[in-house]
């Protein structure tokens, strides 16, 4: 069973074999990582993720913890402007879901506009403050991997 998954993995092979990540993705299965990798799949998840006008600005859900990991599936719907300035406590990794572009802007006013294609991975460090637009017509989403 493990061979078949890792040929289900090879995108992420290199960035999570023998690190504290594997346990997330096998934890996740088989069938979680093909709709990580159908793009139908992921369009579609994305669809329905998206809330209607008048809805919550942006979603997240936490879907596995542990002692070392908190995993969130986080969603923007498309043109959401202001997810409000926050703060990540934790370092984490970013794994986006779907192809499109976020703007983060900085305590100081600073905006940095970053395109992303499905299947990128990002990090941030400990105490990243800032706030999140999704000006794009489309949802981004995107799987944050905390490191406690």
């Amino acid at each position: 069973m493990l061979s078949g998954m890792r040929n289900k993995m090879t995108f992420l092979a290199g960035a999570l074999a023998g690190s504290v990540f594997t346990a997330v993705v096998f934890t996740v299965g088989a069938a979680g990582l093909q709709a990580l990798r159908a793009p139908e799949a992921q369009a579609a998840a994305a669809q329905a993720a998206a809330p209607k006008a008048g809805a919550i600005k942006y979603s997240t859900k936490v879907v596995f913890e542990n002692e070392r990991v908190r995993v969130k599936d986080v969603t923007f719907p498309g043109g959401v402007l202001d997810t409000g300035m926050h703060t990540h406590e934790l370092a984490h990794v970013g794994v986006i879901l779907t192809e499109g572009k976020l703007v983060f802007t900085e305590p100081d006013g600073k905006k940095e506009t970053a395109s992303f294609t499905a299947g990128s991975v990002g990090f941030r460090a400990a105490n990243a403050t800032h706030q999140v637009a999704s000006p794009g017509p489309g949802a981004m989403r995107v799987i944050e991997v905390e490191l406690k």
